[in-house]
């Protein structure tokens, strides 16, 4: 018995862990250094606008001079300041500075900051000058004997045309007086693909050495969600490897973390977007992630080199590079994984350890979805599903429980006989389970086999933007959020949500919850061993408080899940009754 009670002890801890990693244990991912067969060579180019850095430095710096907290403009101010080439598809707002070249604002229109649709779009990336700048930008990079002179942050570029859209797209044009004319064509799709293709004249009567390169550089360390179920952060595919463990904390000043590739991509993510660097596929990069310090603000950049370019005289060079920045929908990733080639694309979204479960989950519940028209009901149909695979082995434990019901007597009158002789009284009902066929561990089997479940369930709430500000009934506004109701708004009936403090502040699908996890341990049969009993009538008090501040969908499909489990549950034993 003692072992069975371990059991159920360390099925509790297990859970409780689970849950616990979600609330106290801040992401403190540490960073392995980068393999030595992936450091950057010393060799090549020099950083863009810099043609007397020093061979070594291979890739671009940050560019201009990011703006500090304190010297901020209001982004509408710093938008009117340079002229700009206005973006407008069905799905981004923003716009081009030509002055640079950089792509420096853009807003999501199908997202916006609340669940009220008149909320403003969410605002992705911003220019320089404003508060956290975040902004993407192409170039070339001169060989580190060369001097001649490419377009740096200060350049100001031509425009073909005053707005790029889906059907339009525009070409920007620079010369630089000494022979070379750079051309930077830009397109969109319906989406949030941008194709930027860079071509270089040189009309002059000498050969001249360019890499291209790509940067994205971020001011100020984002707030993020600190768990370790989230990765938040640097992230890039290398030589088909996923890089998903270095953090902005784990990125240190003068510490890049280097990668020599072919192909992959690189860039930032957050919970639900991502803006990324997608280099030719068929050609080798020089990638990496750095940090830098300036005026007590942090500036993290993720950037690429490409290989050697030489333009003849009379002649042109081309490079292609996209750019992804926009939502991370599941199905969107898939297709410009597969269309494009973009190896592991879909791994921008933080499916975690168990992405063979959770992504299928996923998938299955889109299907659900669009066959309903309403997340809360798919999950709800998920779970029926989930139930019915899982049934064969349901209908076993609950047989073995009955039975273990059953022998409540012979195992008192056990205890009365040997209750001083603990290794005699547990061989004795091991020899009294294995006689009527009985396994006093099978009632736990249902619980753990769910855990998995649950937790890739979590992970699909938690991660996908599918789910984000996605509505069930009634008072489920965002089944990807916390029931908003409580006793302190009278579950709804007062405009506010009240905080997470105590019971008081328990929602109304979280208390349903409990109710039914209470009912389906009633109907099941009592853990012989008093210690376990009293645990076991604990659970529903303490899952209900710890469920409270979790997903609302989550909730609900545990709800649900206890609900189809009494049915099931209640079933199988009357069955067993009648035989």
């Amino acid at each position: 018995m003692d072992q069975q009670r371990n059991l159920i002890i360390a099925i509790v801890l297990s859970v409780a862990i689970l849950f616990g990693f979600q609330y106290f244990f801040q992401q403190q991912q540490p960073h392995p250094p980068a393999p030595a067969s992936q450091t950057m060579p010393s060799s090549e180019p020099a950083a863009p606008g810099k043609s007397n850095a020093p061979a070594t430095n291979l890739a671009p710096t940050v560019p201009g001079t990011a703006a500090t907290a304190t010297a901020a403009k209001p982004l509408a101010d710093v938008l009117a300041e340079t002229p700009r080439v206005k973006i407008d598809t069905p799905r981004l707002h923003g716009s081009i500075d030509l002055v640079g070249a950089r792509l420096d604002d853009l807003t999501l229109v199908n997202y916006h900051e609340t669940t009220d649709p008149n909320s403003p779009e969410i605002q992705l990336l911003s220019p320089d000058g404003s508060e956290n700048p975040y902004f993407v930008e192409f170039g070339w990079v001169p060989a580190a004997n060369s001097n001649a002179k490419v377009p740096d942050a200060h350049t100001r570029w031509t425009a073909s045309a005053g707005m790029l859209t889906p059907q339009h797209p525009v070409d920007l044009t620079w010369d630089n007086g000494a022979g070379l004319r750079f051309t930077r064509h830009y397109a969109i799709d319906d989406d949030y693909m941008f194709t930027v293709t860079q071509t270089v004249t040189n009309t002059g009567d000498k050969p001249v050495t360019l890499f291209p390169y790509g940067l994205v550089s971020r001011t100020g360390t984002p707030p993020v969600s600190g768990t370790y179920i989230l990765h938040e952060g640097p992230i890039g595919v290398f030589n088909g490897t996923l890089y998903d463990d270095i953090s902005y904390s784990g990125l240190k000043p003068g510490e890049p973390r280097s990668f020599a590739t072919s192909g992959g991509w690189m860039g930032f993510t957050d919970k639900y977007w991502l803006v990324s660097l997608i280099p030719d596929q068929q050609a080798t990069q020089k990638a990496r992630f750095t940090k830098t310090d300036r005026d007590h603000t942090e500036i993290y950049q993720a950037d690429y080199t490409g290989g050697e370019h030489v333009v003849p005289p009379g002649g042109s060079i081309s490079s292609d590079e996209r750019l992804f920045a926009g939502a991370k929908e599941v199905h969107l990733l898939d297709r410009y994984e597969s269309q494009l080639a973009i190896p592991k694309f879909d791994r921008a979204i933080d499916f975690g350890w168990f992405y063979f479960l959770t992504k299928p989950i996923f998938l299955t519940l889109d299907f659900l979805y669009h066959w309903v028209g309403n997340f809360g009901i798919a999950i709800m149909l998920l779970t029926v599903i989930i139930k019915a695979i899982f049934f064969p082995l349901a209908n076993k434990s609950y047989r073995a429980m009955s039975k273990m019901k059953l022998l409540q007597p012979e195992m008192q009158k056990l205890r009365e006989r040997f209750g001083d002789d603990k290794a005699r009284l547990n061989q004795e009902m091991m020899a009294l389970y294995k006689r009527v066929g009985a396994n006093p561990m099978a009632g736990c089997l249902p619980i753990v086999i769910q855990i998995p479940v649950f937790f890739s369930l979590y992970k699909v709430l938690y991660v996908t933007i599918e789910m984000r500000h996605a509505p069930f009934y009634g008072w489920i506004h965002d089944l990807s959020a916390p029931d908003p109701t409580s006793f302190i708004n009278l579950f709804g009936l007062l405009p506010f949500a009240a905080p997470h403090i105590s019971f008081l502040t328990i929602g109304a699908w979280p208390l349903i919850m409990g109710v039914t996890m209470f009912l389906q341990q009633k109907l099941s049969p009592a853990p012989p061993d008093p210690v376990q009993a009293r645990m076991m009538m604990f659970l529903p008090v303490i899952f209900t408080y710890m469920l409270s501040q979790f997903a609302a969908g989550l909730v609900i499909y545990w709800a649900w899940n206890n609900l189809l489990t009494i049915a099931q549950q209640w079933t199988i034993m009357r069955r067993a009754n009648r035989a």
